[in-house]
């Protein structure tokens, strides 16, 4: 479908953006999202890129998964209607918030990971950033599995400027993350991490100190 864009120049300019993309069947999209270059548009008049934040239904039919993905503008309007510590188990769409989100569950499911665990291990990540760096505004987001290292990747942005942070987590503390969960999936950390159809750490900074720090 076609969408506008408008640029800093002032001059506003359509580009062709699906409002539904399919996994399975366009698998160039899979590739573009895990790479970065999904929604990159370049203005004709200055040449400046642009990578929009359009909403977008994203359906992985083999995964079983269907990601409803909301700009990060709308984080307040869509995160208003959810009710925390709760998960929605239906035939809806999972909620994202913001591309950075959408691209890191993307790249969690790809490899094999179950998502929650993945926002547990991020909780943990942070609370351990923000004791450092509580003056800061810190993002964590899943990036990779080194398979030669048995070693989850994920990147932390906000303690050093214009600096990515790399935390190396072992494998098998995932796996201890993910036998704990099935077999407490009712736990505060994990009720933390759920608003509804939103599964995201972004959840436990909402609910504030104490909402799942007491387990």
């Amino acid at each position: 479908m076609k969408r506008k864009i408008n640029c800093h120049c002032e001059s506003i300019f359509e580009v062709e953006a699906p409002a539904e993309i399919n996994l399975d069947s366009d698998p160039a999209y899979l590739k573009e999202i895990l790479e970065g270059s999904f929604f990159s548009f370049t203005c004709g008049n200055c040449g400046k890129k642009h990578k929009p934040e359009f909403t977008l239904m994203v359906i992985w039919p083999s995964k079983n998964i269907r990601l409803e993905v909301f700009p990060e503008l709308e984080r307040a309007a869509v995160t208003r209607k959810l009710k925390p510590g709760t998960r929605t188990v239906s035939d809806k769409p999972e909620t994202i918030i913001g591309y950075p989100e959408r691209a890191d569950r993307i790249a969690a499911v790809n490899d094999g990971f179950e998502p929650i665990v993945i926002e547990a291990i991020k909780y943990y990540l942070h609370l351990k950033a923000e004791d450092e760096n509580q003056d800061k505004e810190i993002n964590i987001w899943y990036y990779r599995k080194l398979e030669d290292q048995d070693i989850l990747e994920f990147h932390i942005h906000g303690i050093r400027e214009n600096e990515v942070v790399i935390a190396k987590i072992p494998h098998t503390l995932y796996v201890k993350n993910l036998e704990d969960y099935r077999k407490n999936p009712k736990s505060n950390i994990y009720k933390a991490l759920c608003a509804g159809s939103y599964i995201s750490v972004k959840n436990s900074m909402r609910q504030g100190p104490g909402s799942s720090r007491s387990e």
